[in-house]
């Protein structure tokens, strides 16, 4: 299985999740902003919430996509407000018709003091769990 690990932050929050991913996965994490030019089967993209929405780069990230490189998306990310970005990503995804994998990981992390700590290591571990099942 060939992977690839992309994300978005503005916390470091979906940074530290990314890593520990890549880590399990054998590749390296990388922000939006390094495009997916190999092909990979599955592409795990980290992004949060931002003024109730997916940035704009998350979005331009997406739409860069092609069903030709990428076989499917794996969303994980943290917030501490709202939950899923799942939907949000999903959207744009099907824009340029990339599937989404149904499955996600999502913790709270932690903003202007709330959930202050996370994402902690219980929730790296459960990141590097939800992983482990695509290896």
């Amino acid at each position: 299985m060939k992977f690839a690990v992309r994300y978005y932050t503005k916390t470091g929050n979906t940074k530290r999740l990314a890593e520990a991913i890549a880590k399990e996965l054998g590749v390296e994490a990388l922000p939006i902003s390094e495009p997916v030019n190999e092909s990979v089967e599955i592409l795990f993209l980290g992004n949060s919430y931002y003024a109730f929405n997916i940035d704009p780069e998350v979005k331009k990230f997406v739409a860069s996509l092609s069903k030709d490189k990428v076989g499917k998306i794996v969303n994980f990310g943290s917030a501490a407000m709202l939950n899923s970005t799942y939907k949000k990503v999903k959207a744009e995804a099907d824009k340029v018709g990339v599937p989404m994998d149904e499955k996600e990981f999502h913790c709270k992390g932690e903003f202007k003091g709330i959930h202050k700590g996370r994402p902690n290591d219980d929730d790296v571990k459960a990141a590097v769990e939800f992983a482990r099942q695509y290896k």
